[in-house]
């Protein structure tokens, strides 16, 4: 995290897409009058599912077994990855083409494919600068949104056959075409996400950008999903409300430029398609998480406006979250998935300030969740006993007015003394906060006594 934060050319990569992202989404809000609407609606189609997950799911096998596809049932990522080579084993697969699926880096399948002995190729444009790079996703829609437009030209300079002129962002995307094209078409399985599992029809709904899924799901022999439980809707219609909340809050727009539905195998009478269709279902720490209080983060279509919205995301990136899921979503899902013990720092990097509630299409409220996992934490005695020690102190000032006055009335000039043209440098005890950026002088002043002015 110090790295991150002492990192300017990091904070220039971060502000040009989030930047970007906000805009195009307040202007795409903006012009949706429905948006209150549909948002609640979103929210209350998933509840919907959740509460009634055991239903949605034997129906979506029942008609996904009758399309020709293939239902795995995985518990953990680990039984996921395992049922996934396994089948690129038993067709005796040499390489195998992946879309982007934040699910896949949660359960490690990258690795997994790897270990195997098979030859990944990400397909994404971003996934594929962060595996030249051998980085993980710093964002859940734009993984490479940490590297700069320079620093994927020297990328591509080293890695490509036939690099080009990297003069241009167009250039650089020409590049990658002629890397890939060949890679789509030799591969014998094809791995994707989904967006959303329909449940009354068995299909996986796919959204992106640039294309690649469908290049990635259709030439190869077989076509394997991974998809966590969450992932289901009711019907079509249901899928078509969340797409309209998903693509609007992700990236501005009101449709992507390829949504597709995949619905078993090739059929007679297609030209082309999969011979085989699989798809995982993974549970890995979701009905755990129904039980702890914490279903209300499974409502999460991962379009990201939480993490474009963050003021502590667009100061560190995703990587210095250390898990899967950076930002405010991954505050509350990391605990969950390598454990409190591990992910402690995270809730407490919140500032609570809200701003990713406001934004959530399906209403999660994060801050609420984010603060359990501190109350969780505090309750187990995980917070560090300097920590403990100073909320204490808080506390015994907070609960003696007289104290707290006579406390902030002696640390104004104190703290003053360390400031220069309004900003400190320094401060004692808070270095962590200084080493990477200057703390705002106080007024001269407390508020009790601003207050207290106003008033007369």
């Amino acid at each position: 995290m110090a790295a991150a934060l002492a990192n300017p050319t990091l904070k220039v990569a971060i502000e040009r897409t989030t930047g970007t992202a906000r805009t195009k989404r307040a202007a795409a809000m903006a012009a949706w009058p429905e948006f209150p609407a549909a948002r609640a609606l979103g929210r209350d189609i998933k509840d919907h599912v959740i509460e009634n997950l055991a239903h949605y799911l034997v129906a979506f096998e029942k008609n996904a077994d009758a399309a020709g596809t293939k239902v795995h049932w995985a518990r953990t990522g680990e039984e996921a990855c395992q049922i996934v080579v396994d089948i690129c084993r038993k067709a005796g697969a040499k390489s195998v083409t992946r879309a982007k699926s934040m699910l896949g880096e949660e359960i490690g399948l990258p690795h997994a494919l790897e270990a195997a002995g098979l030859e990944r190729v990400e397909t994404d444009l971003a996934e594929h600068i962060i595996q030249l790079a051998g980085d993980p996703p710093s964002h859940i829609v734009w993984p490479a949104l940490h590297k700069t437009r320079e620093q994927v030209a020297e990328l591509f300079r080293a890695h490509h056959r036939d690099p080009g002129a990297m003069a241009t962002v167009e250039a650089m995307v020409a590049s990658a075409r002629r890397q890939l094209r060949e890679k789509f078409m030799a591969a014998d399985v094809g791995i994707s996400g989904a967006n959303f599992l329909v449940a009354d029809t068995g299909a996986v709904c796919t959204v992106t950008n640039e294309g690649n899924a469908e290049l990635t799901t259709t030439p190869p022999r077989i076509h394997i999903v991974t998809a966590g439980i969450e992932k289901l809707v009711p019907s079509t219609a249901h899928a078509m409300a969340m797409l309209r909340l998903l693509v609007r809050s992700a990236t501005g727009a009101e449709l992507t430029q390829y949504t597709t539905f995949h619905n078993g195998p090739k059929r007679a009478q297609d030209r082309d398609g999969p011979d085989e269709f699989h798809i995982v279902l993974v549970d890995a720490g979701r009905t755990r998480m129904l039980n702890e209080g914490l279903a209300e983060m499974l409502r999460c279509i991962r379009c990201g406006a939480c993490l474009n919205h963050c003021v502590v995301y667009r100061q560190i990136g995703g990587h210095a979250y250390g898990g899967t899921y950076p930002g405010p979503m991954g505050a509350v899902l990391t605990p969950v998935l390598d454990g409190l013990k591990t992910a402690q720092d995270l809730p407490r990097a919140c500032t609570l300030n809200g701003l990713c509630a406001e934004v959530c299409p399906v209403k999660i409220p994060l801050p609420t969740l984010i603060k359990g996992w501190r109350d969780k934490s505090w309750r187990l005695g995980l917070e560090p006993r300097a920590a403990t020690l100073a909320l204490r102190l808080w506390r015994l000032a907070a609960q003696h007015p007289p104290l707290y006055r006579l406390g902030t009335r002696l640390a104004l000039p104190l703290l003053r003394r360390f400031a220069r043209t309004g900003w400190a440098r320094t401060l004692p005890l808070a270095g962590g906060w200084t080493a990477a950026r200057d703390f705002p002088a106080p007024a001269r002043k407390t508020f009790l006594d601003q207050l207290k002015e106003r008033r007369k």
